[in-house]
């Protein structure tokens, strides 16, 4: 049975659901991948797994990773480096938004 927090009085009760099962990995070479896509209204730039993404934005640089926790930034002018199964790529951008929710990179160019 699946256990849970009681909003209204904090204490952990047994909801009498069956657990639900945590989601399988992806794996490729051993190593976790998410699923990356990058895209504009006319072309898709990159649409496959990926090991990490690094990019940009008004703060500075940073990556994502695997298992990132869900997010939505702006994209700044940039080179985007992607590290992926099929060889590493970068992708030169003048900004875009980029969201992130459970293992799957979406980001949008020209909008």
């Amino acid at each position: 049975m699946a256990k849970r927090q009681d909003a209204s009085t904090g204490q952990i009760v047994d909801d009498g659901q069956p657990a639900a099962e945590a989601p399988k990995e992806k794996l490729v070479d051993g190593k976790p991948v998410m699923s990356l896509k990058v895209y504009s209204p006319f072309h898709v730039y990159y649409n496959e797994e990926a090991f990490s993404l690094s990019a940009e934005n008004a703060t500075g640089p940073f990556d994502v990773l695997p298992h990132h926790h869900n997010f939505i930034s702006l994209l700044t002018s940039c080179e985007m480096h992607v590290a992926a199964p099929s060889g590493n790529k970068r992708i030169r951008i003048a900004g875009g938004l980029l969201h992130v929710h459970q293992d799957a990179v979406l980001v949008f160019l020209d909008v």
